[in-house]
């Protein structure tokens, strides 16, 4: 009995420590080579005509600010399209009064992004453009992002993601500036090192380019909320996989409220967990079957668990090492669980070394413990219910 639970509790570390390897390789390929991968691509003076779909469900809050940075990297023969999709609210006339062309779709059947971009793309068939950029009626856009997105579609003939941040107000409670960093090692430093390693990177849900060949042949109708990881995957299965240019950033900030926040990671954490649980065995067969390293690498790199998570597994499995080495069990799962919990340390360490010291300072590491426990319930919830798969707009009012 003693030598099963050994086993499958080095099984069970074994299989943990996938995950972990796989985000200190890309932290470690990230700080190795950033500078070089910031650059512009030179090689393309004139763009193509490009289309700026922008999906956008009761945003008329706040569009206008998007479009604004929109419409100031427009050329002659470009379009700006609003989608306003389902909306309840008066984002169509904000939009059409901003001089967006504005379509309206109302299918409450049918409700979510996917559906929205999907009917976008077949309104841009009537006149289609060579490039297809997205992006979210929330953000901003930095100057020249357009050009950037355009510019290396046209060169590499492939999908292009842009750096994706999401920020919050100096103010903010210290936990807000956690889920910064956090979401700064997801979109940021884990691309940068997939791409100096050579490889693809999952797309973000904004801030996408795509050549209108490979736009129009993809199929986006989902009511999913992790649409973008699930079209990644099937690009890359494709043979077009995405590609980082961090030089290209879009911005936006997390809900000012507490239970705007609150949505807002469980609706994002809740299915990218369902996404790890129902399609990455499948994927990996996938590419092992076909020989496609680009699908595989993005495959494993989307079963990394979000990183609070991550840190509860890889902290729960030393526990479980720790006692069961204490009553005379295998040392061999605990070795291969301080390892992970080396590794992970580290790489969290050095993405805050060169990414995160602007918003986090050193005095902050210790109440990282109270945000992940914070977070708890949205995993136990998770357990005792399916994945949330609604398009909400966050509540991004200030707490009363």
């Amino acid at each position: 009995m003693a030598s099963v639970v050994s086993y499958f509790l080095v099984v069970a570390a074994l299989l943990l420590a996938i995950p972990v390897t796989l985000l200190f390789l890309e932290v470690i390929a990230a700080l190795s080579l950033p500078e070089q991968q910031t650059a512009a691509p030179s090689e393309v003076n004139v763009r193509q005509r490009v289309a700026v779909l922008v999906p956008a469900h009761n945003e008329s809050v706040g569009i206008l600010s998007t479009l604004d940075d929109i419409k100031a990297q427009l050329l002659n023969g470009d379009r700006l399209v609003v989608i306003a999709d389902n909306c309840a609210d008066d984002t169509a006339a904000v939009a059409a009064g901003a001089s967006a062309e504005t379509i309206e779709r109302n299918d409450r059947a049918r409700h979510g992004k996917g559906y929205a971009l999907d009917f976008g793309i077949k309104h841009l068939s009537l006149d289609p453009p060579a490039i297809v950029i997205i992006i979210d009626a929330d953000c901003r856009v930095e100057k020249g992002t357009l050009d950037q997105l355009a510019i290396t579609c046209a060169i590499t003939h492939r999908p292009v993601q842009a750096l994706d941040l999401m920020t919050v107000p100096a103010e903010s409670p210290i936990n807000s500036h956690i889920a910064e960093f956090a979401w700064r090692i997801k979109n940021w430093v884990r691309p940068l090192g997939l791409s100096v390693l050579n490889l693809p990177c999952q797309l973000m849900g904004t801030g996408m380019a795509f050549p209108w060949e490979i736009i129009r042949s993809t199929s986006l109708a989902s009511g999913s909320i992790v649409e973008d990881l699930k079209l990644g995957l099937d690009l890359a299965k494709s043979g077009s996989p995405p590609l980082f240019c961090p030089s290209a950033r879009v911005t936006s900030q997390f809900p000012l409220s507490i239970e705007g926040t609150r949505s807002q990671r469980v609706r994002w954490e809740r299915g990218h967990i369902s996404m790890i649980l129902t399609t990455v065995p499948h994927f990996i067969y996938e590419a092992v079957a076909s020989k496609n390293m680009n699908l595989l690498a993005l495959t494993l790199d989307m079963a990394i668990p979000p990183l609070s998570l991550l840190v509860v597994l890889v902290a729960g499995m030393s526990l479980v090492t720790v006692v069961a080495a204490l009553f005379g069990l295998s040392y061999v799962a605990l070795v291969i669980s301080a390892g992970c919990c080396l590794a992970l340390v580290l790489a969290v360490f050095l993405s805050w070394l060169w990414y995160g010291r602007d918003i986090l300072a050193p005095s902050a590491i210790i109440l990282v413990a109270s945000y992940i426990f914070a977070k708890l319930p949205i995993y136990r919830r998770f357990l005792s219910g399916g994945a949330a798969s609604q398009w909400t707009r966050a509540d991004r009012k200030k707490n009363e």
